[in-house]
């Protein structure tokens, strides 16, 4: 029987390190039974690395080709196109609280398991812990494989056809191979931040990939996931109007949102809101003939049903805080600097700290509401912030290096 050699790991959720192991390469499961069996000795792990194989170039609806998971015992692919094959039993083990689901970069994967309502509970993702580690912003899974297991990951299968059967061996290799080196490098990184003490500091982002909200494919929600340039009732309207018929359309269709009608489209109608074939045809952003297409007249009543009755309909923006006050752009790029210093001090991916917007937050007010401004943001970046905004701390270029010192100030003169 082929076996899967793996490097060092640890059976336990906590990161004690083994020596090695070594595991055999379990046949591609393909009937209910095979895959009860299979869950059954997963059951009282203390984690499982999961992984999918799925395609979506042409679709709006992800088709899911190939799953696969590994404990520190065994590993296997499971096979969702397989005739009869009922996923249940796996979709209730990655319900279970009990088991950490190990992923990396997990964002497509779980929203295809919500899809199939069965949205993982208890998740950890190798790609923001990777973050808090130092190993930089969105380090891809061969590079972390690379730092921390020195191995070379063959992406040869990456980009193969995986809905075609039968599957190649090269393929499902490359696929398991996936998830057993997942399940090596969770420990690691796991004690790694936990000696760090940083554990707490991906325990929010954690929580925030399973939202449900984040996976909201409804289409009256589907102007959220856009960026309206203007906050007119009319406008938002319309906006909200024609994203609403394009997600519908493409999800009916199940072809991708860009293949009805692109984004900068959607601003351009709810800009120019045309109500006849003409005023569409002149807009620069839908492609020429489109009034005269299938999608045309329908697009055209979303922009009527926008205009109907503009502020009842007209979605309401977040709160954005106070607007910029006079000379914010320089603070901004003073919280810049001072962001990427502490980052590099951190040995932290400065993105899991704060964000562009939540800088601009925290130039306008000193009690803005973000991320950055609680809990361990806050010890990290958001006092520093502060401080530096009322001149206590000050940015000085030693070399090559941006240093952050206290500013000593002398008594008042009398």
């Amino acid at each position: 029987m082929d076996r899967i050699e793996a490097g060092a790991a640890d059976a336990s959720c906590h990161g004690a390190a083994m020596e090695g192991y070594s595991y055999p390469m379990t046949p591609t499961i393909t009937t209910t039974a095979e895959l009860k069996s299979f869950c059954k000795r997963l059951e009282n792990s203390p984690f499982i690395a999961v992984d999918t194989e799925f395609m979506r170039e042409t679709t709006y609806w992800p088709k899911l080709c190939l799953i696969q998971a590994a404990n520190t015992e065994e590993g296997a692919c499971i096979d969702p196109l397989a005739e009869g094959l009922d996923l249940g039993p796996f979709l209730a083990l990655l319900k279970d609280p009990k088991i950490c689901k190990v992923f990396h970069a997990a964002r497509q994967d779980l929203e295809i398991f919500n899809n199939l309502e069965a949205m993982p509970v208890n998740v950890f993702d190798t790609q923001i812990a990777a973050m808090a580690a130092g190993f930089g912003e969105q380090v891809a899974y061969d590079a972390l494989v690379r730092s921390m297991l020195k191995i070379d990951i063959d992406k040869s299968s990456r980009f193969t056809d995986w809905g075609r059967r039968p599957l190649a061996e090269s393929q499902l290799s490359y696929a398991l191979a996936d998830v057993t080196h997942l399940a090596t490098l969770y420990p690691m990184l796991h004690e790694r931040l936990e000696k760090a003490e940083r554990l707490r500091w991906v325990e929010d982002e954690m929580k925030a990939l399973t939202a449900p909200a984040l996976y909201d494919c409804s289409p009256e929600n589907a102007w959220k996931r856009l960026k309206p340039r203007k906050s007119a009732s009319k406008y938002l309207s319309v906006f909200k109007s024609v994203a609403a018929w394009r997600e519908l359309t493409a999800q009916t269709r199940d072809q991708p949102r860009s293949r009805i009608l692109k984004d900068d489209a959607i601003d351009e109608v709810a800009t120019q809101t045309p109500t006849d074939a003409d005023g569409l045809n002149r807009l620069r952003s839908v492609p020429k003939g489109f009034a005269g297409s299938r999608f045309g007249p329908d697009l055209l009543e979303a922009v009527k049903a926008g205009l109907r009755d503009p502020e009842a309909t007209a979605p309401v923006l977040d709160a954005r805080g106070p607007p910029p006050q006079a000379g914010s752009g320089a603070v901004v790029e003073l919280l810049k600097v001072l962001l990427k210093a502490r980052a590099e001090d951190a040995k932290v991916a400065s993105k899991l700290i704060a964000t562009v917007s939540d800088l601009e937050k925290i130039a306008n007010d000193d009690n803005a509401v973000t991320p950055a401004l609680e809990g361990w943001r806050r010890e990290a970046f958001g006092d520093d912030a502060l401080r530096l905004k009322r001149g206590e701390l000050a940015l000085v270029l030693d070399g090559t290096r941006v240093r952050v010192v206290e500013v000593r100030r002398g008594p008042k003169p009398s």
